[in-house]
Order: structure tokens, then sequence, then C-alpha cells
């Protein structure tokens, strides 16, 4: 598996605005309408990736504890499908089925979206304040497939409740490693 490091985008840089399907609902949906009043966890994910299959229990916990605290969530897969169709929609809305994704899990066909956003790998985290400006990227926590360390998601839970409390999140933040995004 490659360890591809997320880019670690310049904090203070806008959201890229969006509108993508949601493959379990099939409606378009757009930044606005998932942007939370507090902040906004983007995660670039994907279905094969076992870097992103290590944590998934951690990221719909982590979207349940944290969605009725004015964070808003959703995950994107912008994977070539062609070359890897485990990533296709249909078994995008499986997998978001099967586990219960309490976040809505789209899909970014021409992956204009991961190119906005520069993301890298799967899993890569992005999460804005309430006015939409970065203040987070990288890592969910120390914990890869195979290391022993326990998914905790300490790391963006930190970040969340510094967001929360009305707190400057730390700039000093560590790259996420996963699967390098699936370009056409």
């Amino acid at each position: 598996m490659a360890r591809t490091p997320s880019s670690m985008v310049a904090l203070g840089t806008k959201a890229p605005d969006f509108t993508l399907p949601n493959t379990v609902t099939g409606k378009q949906i757009s930044l606005n309408e998932i942007k939370g009043e507090a902040a906004t966890v983007i995660m670039f994910i994907c279905n094969h990736c076992p870097f992103v299959k290590h944590v998934n229990d951690e990221l719909v916990r982590l979207a349940m504890d944290y969605k009725n605290k004015k964070i808003g969530f959703v995950a994107i897969s912008s994977n070539d499908v062609i070359n890897h169709p485990d990533d296709s929609p249909t078994l995008m809305k499986q997998v978001a089925l099967q586990l219960n994704y309490p976040f809505p899990y789209c899909y970014d066909e021409t992956q204009q979206v991961a190119k906005a956003y520069d993301a890298a790998c799967t899993p890569d985290f992005f999460i804005y304040d309430k006015n939409l400006r970065l203040v987070y990227r990288g890592q969910l926590d120390d914990s890869r497939p195979g290391n022993e360390i326990p998914v905790t998601g300490k790391d963006i839970r930190h970040a969340l409740d510094c967001l929360i409390n009305n707190q400057p999140v730390p700039e000093q933040q560590r790259p996420g490693i996963g699967c390098n995004i699936k370009w056409k």
C-alpha cells in the first residue's frame, strides 16, 4: 500500500466551493448545505484504501460526537473508478449504508474538487472555521494499519474542541498518510 502524505495547504485558505452528488440520496449537495455553524470537516476517502478502512469506525464516531455541536461533515471520493471499480458510486452507497455514515458521501467524478482542495491521499482531512477558512489539515491521529496504536481521532477532536471553545487551533499539525488519490 502506498504511503502518500497529505499536502499541507496554507492555513487560512478559503474552502473552495463545490456541488457534488451524494451517492446515498442521489441528490446534489453543496458546500453551503453541509457547512457547520462552528466548523466544517471535509474528508477525502474511498472504499478500497486500507488506511480508510482502518479509521472508518472512528469517522462515524467522530461525526456522531460532533454533529450536534454545530460541526458539518462531508466525505468525498475522487478516485478514478475506471481503474478502481471498488470506488464506484454504487459501491460508495453500499459502504455508506453498511457503516451508517452520518454524513454525505459524495462522488467527485471530474476530480476537480480534489484538485481545488489539493487533496493528495485517502484519508485526507480539512477543517474549516465558521467563515470557511482552513484551520486544520493533516492526520486524524497517530494510528496507521499495523502500528498497534489505537484509533482515537485525537488530532481532529482537539482541533474541533478548540473551535467549539473559541480557542485557536494549534498551527503545528502533522500530515496524514494514506493511499494516493487515483488520478485519471
